[in-house]
């Protein structure tokens, strides 16, 4: 069976289907990144937020029906999604709709899992009448066209259709790892195991959810109906949905795969740590890096701010404006100073006699004079004073800042007041 049916039939299930984002995470290996905000409103790639990505697939693919379900410290979020989204065609029946958690009824609690997240808003799905639900999380960074997906999980009458991408067997255990048949029917699904299976024939590698499923409207809402009812169950895709479809219904993985290029797999980054999330930022500054964020055949959307455009300034030889292996977004001013192999994101400014590398400058950061950033995420609206040393071979810094155990030094307003 091919993997990429006809376009016609791609087209009409994708308008046949409703995507459901998870962005309700607290997000809490990102540290002080998230005291504030939702993972999936955390800024990334200079421009963008995180969650963007997945909505631009969803645009790019043709699912413009669009529920965001969101919980944890959702302001910032809801603000991106009200400014930036916005642009949707309500007469064609498009929408990015949020979706806060709410208590409905007396007794009924804020979402308690992933499953009940969904149940909890069954009257927004039997209102839309789909006949497939794509469920997605708000939180990774990736390209993926779920068009042939759910085309593939027509084709093969599947209840539940699972995305899937291959990772190392040493990391498998971070994942539900899947067990499949010949024809990618699921056989078996562990749910982060201590001991994770390989693949058949990689013994180095194993077959991980991406946390991306696609469901039958009616088999998801049969099954959620009955999940509610069990008291024992934690309501969650991965620990009690989906092994329980495989015992009782056809559950098949759909493989990950590059949009142009399908003999490999696609590029998919959990940023959930401040050293992923350090390290897929720089990433974007390679010569060719593996996301490409100028590729006009896939954009990736977001609210573009109205701000000049980035300004480079003073040319004395103990105080040249440059940036060197870098992205330097819209508003940016490096006045006298220099930066490299860095990502500076909108309104940043770095003044005379400053030295930035390898690292991640969040929107609004002002780096005063004489400064030295090496291996450091600065967060949003920091001011650094004149002077100061912060990142790697920079004595002290652990005292007063997050240091991760690669040595990237996390900086936010609560650590600069103290």
């Amino acid at each position: 069976m091919s993997t990429q049916p006809e376009g016609r039939i791609v087209s009409r299930a994708t308008r046949e289907t409703l995507a459901l984002v998870m962005a309700g995470g607290r997000g809490s290996r990102l540290k002080q990144l998230t005291a504030n905000t939702a993972k999936p409103a955390v800024p990334f790639g200079g421009k963008f937020r995180i969650i963007d990505f997945t909505l631009s697939n969803c645009i790019n693919s043709g699912v413009r029906r669009v529920g965001v379900l969101t919980q944890y410290k959702s302001h910032a979020l809801i603000r991106h999604l009200q400014m930036g989204w916005g642009f949707m065609r309500g007469q064609f029946g498009e929408f990015v709709e949020l979706l806060p958690a709410e208590q409905r009824s007396e007794g009924t609690s804020w979402y308690t899992g992933t499953a009940d997240a969904v149940y909890q808003n069954i009257p927004f799905i039997k209102a839309h009448e789909p006949a497939h639900v794509l469920i997605l999380a708000g939180d990774h960074i990736y390209k993926m066209d779920y068009g042939p997906m759910i085309a593939q999980h027509v084709a093969n009458g599947a209840k539940v259709t699972v995305g899937c991408l291959e990772v190392p067997l040493t990391d498998a255990n971070e994942f539900g790892v899947m067990t499949v048949d010949g024809s990618n029917r699921v056989v078996a699904f562990d749910e982060k195991p201590t001991t994770p299976k390989p693949m058949p024939g990689k013994s180095d590698a194993a077959l991980a959810s991406m946390g991306i499923y696609v469901f039958d409207a009616r088999f998801l809402l049969d099954t959620l109906s009955k999940d509610a009812g069990v008291s024992e169950s934690s309501h969650d895709f991965g620990h009690d949905i989906i092994p329980k479809a495989i015992a009782d219904a056809e559950v098949f993985a759909y493989p990950f795969r590059d949009l142009y290029d399908s003999s490999k797999q696609g590029y998919w980054r959990d940023v959930g740590t401040v050293d992923a999330f350090w390290k897929a930022n720089l990433e974007l500054t390679d010569v060719l890096p593996e996301l490409n964020l100028y590729d006009d055949r896939w954009p990736i959307w977001t609210h573009a701010a109205q701000l000049p455009p980035a300004k480079f300034i003073l040319d004395k030889p103990d105080a040249r404006g440059c940036a060197i292996d870098s992205m330097v977004s819209a508003g940016c001013i490096i006045a006298g100073a220099e930066v490299r192999n860095s990502v500076l994101f909108n309104n940043a400014r770095i003044e005379t006699g400053s030295h930035v590398a390898y690292s991640v400058i969040l929107p609004g950061v002002t780096i005063g004079r004489n400064c030295r950033i090496n291996k450091a995420v600065i967060d949003e609206g920091c001011v650094i004073p004149d002077g100061t040393e912060i990142g790697e071979g920079t004595a002290g810094n652990a005292s007063w800042y997050h240091v991760t155990k690669s040595g990237v030094t996390l900086v936010t307003h609560e650590m600069l007041e103290d």
